[in-house]
């Protein structure tokens, strides 16, 4: 009785205890009145945020006719001039061509090359001047060769322009071949004092000649340096005893990745597909141009994805095969399919597609050519790889009988088979397979000045039989970065390059594009590995970079944009991208459609506004850009503080709450602002008449070298 006693509580005890519940009661239903309020708060809010939304969006669509018409009209009277201008500039460079007289065919007459051909075949001239002479003509012709390749508009028509570059680069090789057999020939007259051996070089702007005959058969000789060339070469002794001469020719162009690149096409030439699945195309692509045409193919091919969903799902509610629905037991609906009529019907068309449906945006079939990915990986991808300062063609020969001296008069043995390439490894050697006895021959070269050489550079062997580049076959490689200078040893005298990869810029870490002026403007690119900038001004571009080594014939040069692209290449700092980059490096995927828009929206207003990177261009999706753009008038750089972020889409752009410096991103529209269906009219909400007067007189050449430039690189989408 005393425990039961004790359990109760006392009067103040329940006092207390019905105290501490009311006031708890009083709080929950306190926090309920609260939680109440703050949820019809912000019912009300998102109320209020979807009427003003409705209401912007209405705004939009009721003007969303005329700023694309706006948009359309400045497209199209750009497009008009620039046509007008590249067409005068051809039949200009044609005239010129043909006041020229310079003893070079029209290259896209057959029959003039054939003759042309013909004619330099047959002619007797060997002596070496007179040679390089002639073969700097061919050269020239060869580059037109290679132009009229690249705007081919058919099969056939490539195929003929392929033949007759081949035919030229096997003709320019063999007067190289006349020329150093002529050399040979007297080598014993040119006997140097010192070593009792013949050495020469000769030099011109496209070729360097580096010969060695050997008379002394010094069995102790390792090797030469040519000192006047920057190359030199080891020999084992069983060629230092022999009667032999070494070449080093050096040629400043490539010719032979451009027939690893034929060979490859016309060995794959049944996987050249379009994208559409019809004929057979070209896979002769000019890399300068890959970038842009992969985006306006992407920009097609998105519009025609898009038209194929709704069939699909047309056939999908009928229930076809292949595309079955998802209740198949159940009847398809009239309704349904009627909704999806109007959803085409209705659908309102992105700012390309409804250009693309004007016909305003060209969109040219892409040349494709086909990886193989079974080839042995010893190949040279030539997309991933590009070789730089041209071939080395190291070879070694048969001495050819010298003259001899007999009472007044000059008796040669005379042999009609030519220069005859000196046996290496031996056939016995072969045979045997007997590596020992077979030594290895080195060689040594400086690399190019005119080249840049971003990472250890690469060597690769040219493979006659295969027609391709192979990195095998090279042992004991030594690159001296102070020196610029590279050498290796190989089992064979073999032509070879030096390489690196394509895209070791890529991806970009950042850019932007400013202006400098009216027509004018820089446009700078921070590579993975080094920095870029290119001054626009009009239709000719400058470079610029802090990189001075093997870019001092390219900086501060004006050029035009397709000649500064490809000079940009050949120098080895490429930041421009084609249809095959995706395989190589990472990037964001962007919907092409939104991304051309973007790229010509910017060209248009490249002279009134800044455009920058921005870090949630990666984490916006991929129907979505974002970058950083702000009005600039003045040639002076940007400050911070005057940069805002855009969000464009293929309906519509907007500008961003948030900043460069917000931890998460967002879509929420900046206090205040709109929506609109183009990028250039969201633009002219926060600029000056100054600044949109001046995009309104933007010269048409500027704007379609800025745009040019935007679509090799393709920012947005590989930064």
């Amino acid at each position: 009785m005393s425990s039961k006693k004790g359990r109760k509580l006392s009067k103040t005890q329940k006092l207390k205890q019905q105290q501490e519940e009311e006031e708890r009661r009083l709080r929950e239903e306190e926090e309920e009145q609260l939680q109440a309020e703050k949820e019809e708060e912000e019912r009300q809010e998102r109320e209020r945020k979807e009427e003003e939304l409705e209401r912007l969006e209405l705004k939009d669509s009721e003007r969303r006719d005329d700023e694309l018409n706006e948009l359309r009209h400045l497209l199209e009277e750009n497009h008009v001039a620039v046509t007008k201008w590249k067409t005068d500039a051809v039949e200009k460079a044609k005239w010129e061509r043909y006041l020229r007289c310079d003893g070079t065919p029209e290259p896209s007459v057959q029959q003039e090359i054939n003759t042309y051909i013909s004619l330099w075949r047959d002619d007797p001239e060997v002596n070496i001047g007179c040679v390089l002479q002639q073969c700097n003509l061919a050269l020239q012709l060869f580059e037109e060769l290679e132009d009229l390749l690249t705007e081919a508009g058919n099969k056939q028509e490539a195929h003929k322009y392929q033949e007759a570059l081949i035919n030229l680069q096997e003709l320019i090789h063999f007067k190289h071949q006349l020329a150093t057999e002529e050399i040979l020939k007297t080598a014993s007259a040119n006997i140097d004092t010192e070593t009792g051996n013949m050495q020469t070089v000769v030099k011109d702007d496209n070729i360097t000649l580096c010969l060695w005959a050997n008379f002394t058969k010094n069995p102790r000789f390792k090797g030469l340096q040519f000192e006047e060339a920057s190359m030199s070469f080891t020999l084992p002794k069983q060629l230092a005893v022999s009667d032999i001469a070494v070449r080093i020719l050096h040629t400043h162009y490539d010719h032979l990745s451009l027939l690893a690149k034929i060979a490859h096409e016309r060995r794959h030439s049944s996987s050249h597909r379009s994208f559409g699945g019809g004929d057979e195309i070209s896979a002769d692509v000019n890399l300068l141009e890959q970038g842009e045409t992969k985006l306006e193919e992407e920009v097609k091919k998105e519009s025609e994805a898009q038209d194929q969903r709704l069939d699909e799902e047309v056939q999908s509610i009928h229930g076809s095969e292949g595309h079955k629905s998802e209740s198949p037991e159940s009847e398809p609906s009239k309704n349904n399919i009627s909704q999806v009529a109007e959803r085409r019907m209705s659908q309102p068309k992105t700012q390309m597609e409804t250009l693309i449906a004007e016909g305003d945006l060209p969109s040219p079939s892409v040349q494709l050519t086909i990886i193989d990915q079974a080839e042995q990986i010893q190949v040279v991808d030539l997309m991933q790889y590009t070789p730089l300062g041209g071939v080395f063609y190291y070879d070694v020969f048969h001495l050819p009988p010298q003259a001899q001296q007999v009472n007044g008069w000059e008796i040669r043995q005379v042999f009609n088979n030519g220069l005859q390439v000196f046996p290496y490894p031996t056939e016995s050697n072969l045979e045997e397979n007997m590596a020992p006895s077979c030594p290895l021959v080195g060689v040594s070269v400086k690399l190019p000045d005119s080249v840049v050489f971003l990472e250890t550079p690469q060597v690769a062997r040219w493979d006659v039989a295969g027609k391709e580049w192979r990195m095998d076959g090279i042992t004991d490689l030594s690159y001296k970065e102070e020196e610029a200078e590279i050498s290796f040893k190989m089992s064979s005298f073999q032509a070879f390059v030096v390489m690196q990869k394509t895209y070791a810029n890529l991806p970009f870490l950042s850019w932007e594009l400013r202006p400098l002026g009216q027509d004018c403007a820089v446009y700078t690119v921070r590579g993975a590995l080094i920095t870029l900038s290119i001054t626009i001004q009009g239709d000719q571009c400058m470079l610029q970079s802090e990189q001075e080594k093997g870019l001092s014939h390219l900086t501060e040069k004006w050029m035009s944009s397709s000649a500064l692209q490809r000079a940009m290449i050949n120098a080895g700092i490429n930041i421009f991208v084609n249809e095959y980059t995706d395989q190589y490096i990472s990037s964001c995927c962007k919907d092409p459609l939104t991304e051309h828009a973007a790229y010509e929206q910017m060209a248009l207003f490249a002279s009134a506004c800044a455009f920058s990177w921005s870090k949630w261009n990666a984490k916006c999706g991929a129907e979505h850009l974002v970058m950083q753009v702000c009005e600039h008038l003045s040639p002076t750089g940007v400050s911070e503080d005057s940069w805002i972020l855009y969000l464009l889409g293929a309906q519509r752009s907007q500008k961003l709450k948030i900043t460069e410096k917000s931890e998460d991103f967002s879509t929420d529209l900046y206090l205040g602002s709109e929506f609109h269906s183009t990028f250039i009219h969201m633009l002219q909400d926060n600029m000056s008449n100054d600044g949109i007067a001046r995009t309104r007189i933007s010269n048409y050449l500027f704007a379609d070298t800025v745009q040019s430039l935007l679509c090799a690189t393709r920012p947005l989408m590989y930064s």
